[in-house]
C-alpha cells in the first residue's frame, strides 16, 4: 500500500459542507441581505411561487439576560393584538413578541411549562400545559376554563400542540414528552408504590404536589367539543405513535400530524413521518404517510407544522448541523424547498398584519422570513 493510501485510511474524508460558505453571520451585525439567500434552497420550481425574491432569512430575536428563554415553542399570531404569542417550555414563561419593534415582553410569568398555543374563532387563547397536564382557554373576561385534563378517569400526559377546526372543534396531541425534567416533571410512583423512575417527580414548584403524576397513559390525539367540553380520543398510540405537531389543510378536510417517534418496533407507525387523515366530523379516516422528512439520506424529526393558503405544508425539523430548519411540501407531499438554519426548528407559524411572515422558533431564538403566500386559517 502506498503512503497516500495509508494517509487516506487514517484521515477521514469530510462530507460536503451543508452550511453557507463563507459561514453566515446572523443578527444585528449581519449584512443587510443575500440575493439570492444561500440558505433558501429551491428543490422544485413551485417553491419560487411562495418566495418573495428580495426577502431573506433573518434572526429577529434571541434570548437576553432579561428574557433568558431556553426552548421556544407554540408560536401563535394574535390578530387583534398584532403580536406573536409563544412559550418557553423549559422556563415556564409565555412571551409576547412585537414584530414591528423586535421586542419581547413577558405575557404570563408562570405558565407551568406551556407548549402549544392557538386562538379559537372568538379570539380566545388556548394553551397546552405540560406541568399541569391540561389544556386551558382564557375567556374574554379574564377567567380561565380548563378544556381538558382527564380522559376516562386518568390524567393526560403532556398536551403538546393544538389547533381549532372551522366548526370550532379543538384538536390536540398528548404525547409523553413533558415527563422530562426540563419540560414538566417525571411521573409519580405507580401501583404498589414502586417508583416510575429514579427521579423524584415533586422536586419542583409547590403546585406540582397538588396534582400528582400522570396515570402512565398511552399517547393520543384528542378532540374537544368547544361547547360541552366533551373529550374524545380520536387516535391512540397503536394508531399513530408519537403524535406531535398538527394542522388542517386550507379547506379543513385533511388533518396533518407529525410523528416524533423514531422507534420502528412500536405499533402505530411513526418513524419521524408526516401523516395525513381525512376529517369526518370528529373522526379521522384513511391514514397515509404524507412525507418521510428525509434530506440527503438524513432522517429529520418533524415537529410543528402549518399550511399556507395554497395547501403547501411547512414543517419545522430537527437534525444535525446544516439539516435543521424548515421543510416545505406541496399538497401532494413532494418536497419543494428547504429553509436551512443554524439550529433546529421546534415550531412555526404565519403572522404579521397580512399573515405573510413566517415565524420560526429555534431554541432561544426567533427567525423570520417574509413570503409570497399567507397562512391558512387560524394558527
Amino acid at each position: 500500500m502506498d503512503s497516500a493510501r495509508a494517509v487516506a485510511r487514517r484521515i477521514p474524508v469530510a462530507p460536503p459542507s451543508v452550511i453557507s460558505n463563507p459561514p453566515r453571520l446572523w443578527g444585528a451585525g449581519a449584512p443587510y441581505a443575500f440575493t439570492p439567500d444561500p440558505d433558501i434552497l429551491t428543490l422544485d420550481p413551485a417553491f419560487n411561487d411562495v418566495l418573495y425574491g428580495n426577502a431573506g432569512l433573518e434572526l429577529a430575536w434571541r434570548a437576553t439576560q432579561h428574557h433568558p428563554a431556553r426552548w421556544l415553542e407554540g408560536p401563535a399570531w394574535c390578530t387583534e393584538g398584532r403580536f406573536l404569542l409563544l412559550s418557553d417550555v423549559v422556563g415556564g414563561v409565555q412571551y409576547r413578541y412585537a414584530h414591528d419593534a423586535h421586542n419581547i415582553t413577558v405575557f404570563r410569568k408562570e405558565s407551568y411549562h406551556s407548549n402549544g398555543n392557538s386562538f379559537d374563532r372568538e379570539g380566545r387563547l388556548l394553551t397546552c400545559e405540560h406541568g399541569l397536564r391540561r389544556v386551558i382557554r382564557w375567556e374574554h373576561d379574564g377567567s380561565c376554563t380548563v378544556i381538558a385534563k382527564e380522559y376516562q378517569g386518568g390524567e393526560l400526559n403532556s398536551p403538546n400542540d393544538i389547533v381549532v377546526a372551522a366548526d370550532g372543534g379543538i384538536w390536540f396531541t398528548d404525547p409523553p414528552y413533558g415527563d422530562r425534567l426540563l419540560e414538566g416533571h417525571p411521573d409519580a410512583p405507580i401501583g404498589n408504590g414502586a417508583p416510575a423512575s429514579r427521579l423524584k417527580w415533586n422536586l419542583d414548584a409547590e403546585v406540582m404536589t397538588e396534582i400528582g403524576g400522570r396515570a402512565h397513559r398511552e399517547a393520543h390525539v384528542f378532540h374537544v367539543d368547544p361547547h360541552t367540553l366533551e373529550i374524545t380520543a380520536v387516535l391512540s398510540a397503536a394508531e399513530l405513535a408519537g403524535p406531535n405537531g398538527l394542522c388542517f389543510s386550507p379547506d379543513g378536510r385533511v388533518l396533518y400530524i407529525a410523528s416524533s417517534e423514531i422507534d420502528t418496533s412500536r405499533s402505530g407507525g411513526g418513524h419521524y413521518n408526516l401523516y395525513a387523515f381525512d376529517v369526518e366530523g370528529k373522526t379521522l379516516r384513511n391514514k397515509r404517510v404524507f412525507a418521510h422528512t428525509n434530506v440527503a439520506q438524513h432522517k429529520l424529526m418533524p415537529d410543528g407544522i402549518k399550511a399556507d393558503v395554497s395547501g403547501n405544508i411547512w414543517v419545522g425539523v430537527s437534525g444535525s448541523l446544516g439539516f435543521g430548519g424548515v421543510l416545505v411540501y406541496d399538497p401532494s407531499g413532494k418536497l419543494i424547498g428547504r429553509l436551512r438554519l443554524p439550529r433546529s426548528v421546534s415550531n412555526l407559524t404565519f403572522g404579521g398584519t397580512q399573515r405573510n411572515c413566517l415565524f420560526m422558533c429555534a431554541k432561544d431564538a426567533i427567525f423570520t422570513l417574509d413570503v409570497a403566500t399567507q397562512g391558512a386559517g387560524y394558527a
